[in-house]
């Protein structure tokens, strides 16, 4: 189904059912991705609020 939105079509994060890292990172284009780190880095650096699909903070 992808295939027919386009290669750059990515993961709706609330559709993947599982809260894999790789498919969290498909969700979001890299420059967003890299935004939302740095939010969790700031906000959530103990990573408290990981058990849906989780924004890993850089350690």
């Amino acid at each position: 189904m992808t295939a027919a939105l386009g290669p750059d079509a990515g993961v709706y994060v609330n559709f993947t059912g599982e809260a894999d890292p790789s498919l969290v990172r498909a969700s979001y284009p890299p420059a967003t991705y890299r935004r939302l780190v740095d939010l969790k880095n700031r906000y959530d650096s103990t990573n408290l609020f990981r058990l849906n699909q989780n924004i890993v903070p850089t350690v």
